[in-house]
């Protein structure tokens, strides 16, 4: 990238992509107000096939060097012991407990998870979010789930290679040349999903750690073209933002902090994406349904999702 992002270049584009105000002073709900009853329908009617793909990760209760604190999950009651006592009724139960935050687990970001000059989207002040939860800008804006028309950038098909290599920071030319290979364009209220190929380079070369090696993801360039076309969610197999660090003082997620802090673009992080590619290749259409459903906690700072897809 010849192009030279200063401080003083990045604070104008987060700026000029704000969103602060567009639904009134006390929104919380962002980027979500672009999918309308009308874009719900849209993605309704990309349904041909009826093909479902889950677009998540299984829960990483195993630890690696991706996921240092892994989730938990454990039995109550297993098949030897699964009497009811008093009862005449067999049972089994498990407990799951998850950090979801971080590489690892798919989950989805609500809008007070990140701040930018201790303030999220629209301006609430981080003292918004106490020691109990987020008073603003929780994941309970999405309690009803999330339903849209769903796009798919498969970026290294669209390149011709596998994968991207680790540190890649996507350009709007690879957007745009993913979205001409695949003949689909992103519209305003889509939920887009760019694909890095993070899943096949795991299964042919090992898990890596992001911090340390590097993730592919979005340059800051493409900030501006995620506001022009409105996107309404943005997810993909690694973490939006190309890792480590932008190089940009001040703001080494520029994806993160634009996104949720400026334009109130929830985010979607560590999706598996490799089978979603294939079924989209499979059928020839980049474009679907698709259907996240948070948890509804209360305060919470994001949830855990597994976004499905209806091709």
């Amino acid at each position: 990238m010849s192009e030279i992002w200063t401080p003083e270049r990045m604070r104008e584009v987060y700026e000029r992509t704000k969103n602060w105000g567009r639904w009134g002073p006390e929104d919380e709900m962002g980027a979500l107000n672009l999918i309308t009853p009308d874009k719900r329908r849209e993605g309704a009617a990309a349904v041909i096939a009826g093909e479902t793909v889950s677009c998540a990760l299984e829960l990483p209760v195993i630890p690696s060097i991706e996921n240092p604190y892994p989730a938990m999950h454990m039995m109550i009651t297993a098949g030897d012991d699964c009497l009811i006592p008093g009862v005449n009724f067999e049972s089994v139960m498990d407990f799951v407990g998850v950090a979801f935050h971080g590489m690892a687990t798919t989950h989805m970001d609500a809008l007070c998870h990140v701040f930018v000059d201790e303030v999220m989207y629209n301006g609430f002040s981080k003292h918004e979010v106490k020691s109990t939860g987020a008073r603003r800008g929780s994941i309970m804006c999405a309690k009803e789930g999330v339903s849209s028309r769903g796009v798919l950038l498969d970026i290294p098909r669209a390149l011709g290679v596998e994968w991207l290599e680790p540190t890649h920071g996507v350009t709007i030319a690879e957007l745009e040349a993913a979205e001409a290979e695949h003949g689909v364009k992103v519209t305003a209220g889509d939920i887009l999903l760019f694909g890095t190929g993070r899943d096949k380079r795991r299964r042919a070369e090992g898990p890596w750690s992001p911090t340390e090696v590097g993730l592919a993801g979005l340059h800051a360039e493409c900030v501006e073209w995620l506001r022009e076309r409105d996107v309404a969610v943005l997810g993909s197999d690694g973490v939006q933002d190309a890792l480590p660090g932008s190089g940009i003082e001040g703001w080494p997620m520029p994806v993160h902090q634009c996104g949720l802090a400026g334009m109130g673009l929830h985010l979607l992080d560590n999706l598996r994406l490799d089978n979603l590619a294939d079924a989209c290749a499979k059928h020839g259409r980049w474009a679907f349904q698709l259907n996240i459903a948070p948890l509804r906690v209360d305060k919470g700072t994001g949830s855990p999702v597994n976004p499905i897809a209806v091709l």
